[in-house]
C-alpha cells in the first residue's frame, strides 16, 4: 500500500490550468490501482491571495506544509504583484525553510519534438542546481535612495557544507545511473572569492569520492556555448544557484521549450517535504485560454511519485508522455499543434490506459 499526502499549490495564471491536468493523471492512476492512496489538499496561495490578504501565504503556512509528504507547485507571477514579492514570500521560504538544497532538472530530447538543436542528437543529461544559498541570498541592501551617491550591495553566500551537499547529491545520482562525468559550472577567473571556493570544494569532493567519476570544470560563458554546440556530451551538470537557473532554462530550450521541462526541489534526506514544479512561469499572455502545455507539470508529478518510492509510476508517466509526443496526434501550440490543455491531459491518460496499468504493478 502506497499512501502519499500531497499539498497542491496551483498558483497563478496557467499554473491553475496545468495543475488540473496533473491531478487528472493522478486521479486516473488511483482509479486503476487500489493500492495507491493519494491524499491531496489544495491551497489557494497566489497573487490573488496576496491582493486579498496582503501576503502570499498565511503566517503558519510552513507549519501546515511540513505535515505533508510532498508539495506539487504550479506557477506564480502576476502583473499586479511585484515579482520579488511572489518569489520571496512564497517559493523562497519553502525552498530554504525545508532545506530543498537540490534543484533537479532533467534535460532530455524527445521523439517527435522538432527542436533545431536536438535534431540528430541524443540529448539526455541532468542539472543539479544548488537551491538554498549562493547568489539567491537575502543578504545586502541599498542606501542613499534617490541621491547621487545611491548604492546597493548584493551578497553571494556559499558555504562549505552547502557545496558538499549539492556535489554529493550529483555524485550519488551519477553513480546510481551509470554516469561517468560531472561537469561543474564556474567563473573563478573573474569571481575570485566565491567561485574559487566553489572550485576547491567541488574538486575535493570528487577526489574523495568515487574514482570512476571524471570532473570537468568549465567557465559559465563557455559552458552556455557548449550547451548549444555539443549538448549530447553532458551527463551530470552541477552549478550554483544563479548559474544553474540560467543553464536549466537554456537546457529546456535545447529540447523543445519550457512547456516540456519539469523540476524538483529536493530535500534528499526527506526530513522535510520536497517540492515539484514545472520550469515555466505563469504565462499571463495565454492564461485562461486553455492552450498551455501541461506536460511539464505532469512530468513534475512523475518526479514526485518517483521520489516517494514509486519509480514504476514515474517511468509509466514519462513513457506515456514520450509516446503521445512521438505519435504527434495531440500537440499544444508551443510544440506546433492546436490541442487544448485538457486534450493533452486526456491523451496522456489514454496512453497510460493502453499500457494496461493494472498489469504493470501500478
Amino acid at each position: 500500500m502506497t499512501h502519499i499526502k500531497i499539498a497542491v499549490i496551483p498558483g497563478d495564471g496557467i499554473g491553475k490550468e496545468v495543475m488540473e491536468q496533473a491531478l487528472k493523471v493522478l486521479n486516473f492512476l488511483q482509479e486503476h490501482d487500489s493500492s495507491l492512496q493519494i491524499e491531496t489538499t489544495i491551497f489557494p496561495w497566489s497573487s490573488d491571495y496576496y491582493l486579498k490578504h496582503g501576503r502570499m501565504m498565511p503566517d503558519n503556512a510552513l507549519n501546515i506544509l511540513k505535515e505533508f509528504d510532498a508539495i506539487l507547485f504550479g506557477a506564480i507571477g502576476d502583473a499586479r504583484v511585484p515579482d520579488d514579492v511572489t518569489v520571496w514570500e512564497l517559493i523562497m521560504p519553502i525552498r530554504k525553510s525545508f532545506q530543498q538544497y537540490v534543484n533537479f532538472r532533467p534535460i532530455k530530447s524527445l521523439a517527435g519534438i522538432a527542436s533545431p538543436l536536438a535534431i540528430g542528437r541524443d540529448i539526455d543529461f541532468v542539472i543539479f542546481r544548488e537551491n538554498a544559498e549562493g547568489e539567491y541570498s537575502d543578504s545586502g541592501g541599498r542606501i542613499y535612495h534617490n541621491q547621487p551617491q545611491e548604492m546597493t550591495i548584493q551578497n553571494t553566500i556559499m558555504t562549505r557544507i552547502g557545496i558538499e551537499k549539492i556535489v554529493q547529491a550529483a555524485c550519488d545520482y551519477a553513480s546510481k545511473n551509470g554516469k561517468t562525468k560531472i561537469t561543474s559550472a564556474t567563473k573563478s577567473n573573474a569571481i575570485i572569492h566565491s567561485m574559487k571556493f566553489w572550485d576547491e570544494h567541488v574538486r575535493r569532493m570528487l577526489e574523495q569520492g568515487s574514482a570512476t567519476l571524471e570532473l570537468e570544470s568549465i567557465y559559465i560563458d563557455a559552458l552556455v556555448a557548449y550547451f548549444v554546440e555539443r549538448p549530447q556530451d553532458f551527463q551530470v551538470v552541477v552549478a550554483s544557484n544563479l548559474f544553474g537557473d540560467i543553464l536549466s532554462d537554456l537546457g529546456s530550450a535545447l529540447v523543445g521549450g519550457l512547456g516540456l521541462s519539469p523540476s524538483a526541489n529536493l530535500n534528499p534526506e526527506k526530513d522535510f517535504p520536497s517540492m515539484f514544479e514545472p520550469v515555466h512561469g505563469s504565462a499571463p499572455d495565454i492564461a485562461g485560454k486553455g492552450i498551455a502545455n501541461p506536460i511539464a507539470q505532469i512530468w513534475s508529478l512523475a518526479l514526485l511519485l518517483g521520489h516517494s518510492g514509486r519509480s514504476d509510476l514515474e517511468e509509466l508517466i514519462v513513457h506515456a508522455i514520450e509516446t503521445v509526443l512521438r505519435e504527434g496526434n495531440v500537440r499544444t501550440a508551443d510544440i506546433g499543434g492546436q490541442a487544448t490543455t485538457a486534450q493533452m491531459g486526456d491523451a496522456i491518460c489514454q496512453e497510460i490506459s493502453k499500457m494496461n496499468v493494472s498489469t504493470r504493478g501500478v
